[in-house]
């Protein structure tokens, strides 16, 4: 029922107290989404990815997100594939997931930039939304028990590659 009093009521701002329990309700509510650091990495089949992932299991995992259209996508690729055959006979495996909305553009893509590792399609844009990628490339970088230890945004060449590197030695040496 409306009243005068109910109606000066409302009029009145929040206090700190309802502010941090709105605050505490939000993070709460967005904790557990995407991917991030510490998180378990998620079974990869039944997310209509077109493509073959291989046998992640008790391997360091690399996924890669990234589209045809995307600039540094193009510089990454070349550098990607020569950590994985650096590292590949270690137990380092590298998923390049495509989220672009034709296949033929990942073709073409893949044909002027060959690589070893492997790809896949997520046309339906499934997989690139549970992780909630914003930007092209992103990759995740995951332990041999299945936790994101590393996510890596963008792409600026040398350091990353650096970065990636000693990362990956990092979990390479880990049981």
């Amino acid at each position: 029922m409306y009243s005068a009093k109910n109606s000066a009521a409302l009029k009145q701002r929040p206090g700190p107290a309802l502010l941090a329990v709105l605050l505490a309700a939000l993070i709460a509510t967005t904790a557990g989404a995407g991917w991030h650091r510490g998180s378990r990495l998620p079974a990869l089949a039944g997310l209509g990815l077109s493509g073959t992932v291989p046998p992640l299991e008790k391997k360091v995992v690399l996924i890669d997100f990234w589209a045809s259209w995307c600039g540094p996508c193009k510089h990454s690729f070349p550098e990607l594939d020569k950590l994985y055959k650096e590292y590949q006979d270690r137990g380092f495996c590298l998923v390049a997931v495509s989220v672009d909305e034709k296949a033929g553009a990942m073709k073409k893509f893949l044909d002027e930039h060959p690589v070893a590792f492997s790809t896949v399609h997520d046309a339906d844009h499934r997989l690139v939304a549970e992780a909630e990628v914003a930007s092209m490339p992103t990759s995740f970088l995951v332990d041999r028990q299945g936790v994101i230890r590393f996510v890596h945004v963008g792409f600026r060449g040398a350091a990353d590659v650096k970065q990636l590197r000693q990362e990956i030695e990092q979990l390479l040496t880990e049981k």
